[in-house]
C-alpha cells in the first residue's frame, strides 16, 4: 500500500518553494508515495502548488492583523474551522506522516496530526522560531533546521541540521555567465550587480535604485533591477526618459539562474530560502533584511551570516542613505569579493529537500 504524506504551509515563496522541493524528493526516493498539500485559502500556495502538480486543499485561516483589532475577531472561529477540517482531511487521505513548513495552514494541521496521532515533522527555515513551531515542537518527532544554535526554542534531540530545500533549477549557474548576461542585454567584461526584492518586491531596495541611477551610468556598472510586479508599472512611467542602457528593469525573473550566473554582486533581501539559494550560488552579497516580518526573523538570519563573515549587512533604516555606496564599493573591490564568496560557498546544503525526505520516510517506517 502506497505511503501517504500531507505537506501543509505557505503564504510565502519562501514556504511554498521548500514544500514543493520536499514532495518533489519524496516521489524521486519513492515513486509511488501519495501526497496532499495543506494550504491557506487566498494565499499564494493555492495557485503555486497545482501548478506544480500537487493536489491542495485550503483552510479558511489567516495571521493575526496587527493594524486592526476589528479584523481579528473572527479569528477564533477560522481557527476552530481550519481544525475541524484539518481532522477531516487527515482522516478521509489516512495520512502516515504530517510535514509542516510554517505558513498559517501549518499550525491547525499539524495540531490536529499530532492530536491524532500521526508523526509529525517540522522544517524551520528561519534562525528565529516563530510562536506557531515552537509550540507544535514539543509533540513533533522530528525538526529539521537550517542553522545552528536553534536548541534554544526547541528540544535538542530531535533537531537535524539540514539547510533548506532550494530550487535546484535556480543555482545551477555553472558555465553560464555569457548566456544569462545576453539574456538581460548585458555585455561581457563589465562589472554586474543583481538587486532583487523577491517575488513581491522591497519598496526599500526601489527608492534606493531610483536614487543611485545616475551614479551606475556614471561608474559603468550594469544592473538587473528586479523591482516585484505590484511596482513595476509606477517605476517604469517614473524612469523611462532617465533609464541608462546598463540598467535592466524587471518585474520579476523568469530564469533564477540566469540572473545569478550573470553577477558579479547580489543584493537580496534576507528570507531564509533566499538565503539558502545564496549560499548555493557563491556569489558575493549584501543583505538588506526586511523590517515588515514577524519577530524582525530576517536580521537574524542576515546576521547568521554576518558573523560568519560571509554577507555584507545594511540596514532597512540606514539602506537609503547607505546601500548604493556599499554596492559601488564592493563590486570595485575584488579582495573582499573573493573572501565573501568563499565563505558563504561554506554554508551551502544544496540536497536539503533529500534529506528531509529521507527523514519523513523514516517517520513512516
Amino acid at each position: 500500500m502506497a505511503h501517504k504524506v500531507i505537506i501543509s504551509g505557505g503564504g510565502t515563496g519562501g514556504h511554498i518553494f521548500p514544500a514543493i522541493a520536499i514532495a518533489n524528493a519524496l516521489l524521486r526516493l519513492q515513486p509511488d508515495v501519495e501526497i496532499l498539500f495543506v494550504g491557506a485559502n487566498g494565499r499564494m500556495e493555492m495557485e503555486r502548488v497545482p501548478a506544480a502538480g500537487y493536489e491542495i486543499v485550503g483552510l479558511d485561516i489567516q495571521g493575526i492583523n496587527r493594524k486592526s483589532i476589528v479584523k481579528n475577531l473572527g479569528l477564533p472561529f477560522k481557527m476552530l474551522n481550519s481544525l475541524l477540517k484539518a481532522r477531516r482531511v487527515i482522516r478521509t487521505f489516512k495520512a502516515d506522516v504530517a510535514v509542516g513548513v510554517g505558513g498559517y495552514a501549518s499550525g491547525p494541521l499539524l495540531m490536529m496530526a499530532n492530536a491524532l496521532g500521526v508523526p509529525t515533522l517540522i522544517q524551520e527555515q528561519n534562525s528565529y522560531a516563530g510562536i506557531t513551531n515552537k509550540r507544535l515542537g514539543r509533540k513533533a518527532r522530528v525538526i529539521c533546521v537550517a542553522y545552528e544554535g536553534m536548541e534554544k526554542f526547541f528540544p535538542a534531540e530531535k533537531l537535524l541540521l539540514t539547510g533548506n530545500p532550494i530550487r535546484r533549477s535556480s543555482v545551477e549557474i555553472e558555465g553560464r555567465t555569457r548566456e544569462g548576461l545576453a539574456s538581460f542585454g548585458l555585455r561581457e567584461g563589465k562589472k554586474t550587480i543583481l538587486v532583487t526584492g523577491g517575488s513581491l518586491g522591497a519598496k526599500t531596495l526601489n527608492d534606493c535604485m531610483l536614487a543611485g541611477l545616475d551614479r551606475f551610468a556614471e561608474q559603468d556598472v550594469q544592473v538587473i533591477w528586479q523591482c516585484g510586479s505590484h511596482y513595476h508599472e509606477a517605476l517604469q512611467n517614473t524612469v523611462q526618459d532617465r533609464l541608462p542602457a546598463n540598467v535592466v528593469l524587471l518585474p520579476f525573473l523568469q530564469r533564477m539562474d540566469y540572473a545569478y550566473a550573470a553577477a558579479d554582486v547580489i543584493v537580496s533581501r534576507a528570507g531564509a530560502g533566499t538565503i539558502s539559494e545564496l549560499c548555493a550560488v557563491g556569489k558575493p552579497v549584501i543583505l538588506v533584511p526586511s523590517p515588515n516580518v514577524a519577530e524582525d526573523h530576517q536580521t537574524k538570519n542576515a546576521k547568521a551570516l554576518l558573523d560568519k563573515h560571509a554577507a555584507v549587512f545594511v540596514s532597512d533604516l540606514s539602506a537609503r542613505s547607505t546601500l548604493v555606496d556599499n554596492m559601488l564599493a564592493l563590486v570595485a573591490d575584488e579582495g573582499k569579493c573573493f573572501e565573501l564568496q568563499t565563505e558563504i560557498s561554506k554554508l551551502a546544503m544544496v540536497d536539503a529537500d533529500e534529506v528531509i525526505a529521507k527523514e519523513v520516510l523514516k517517520l513512516i517506517r
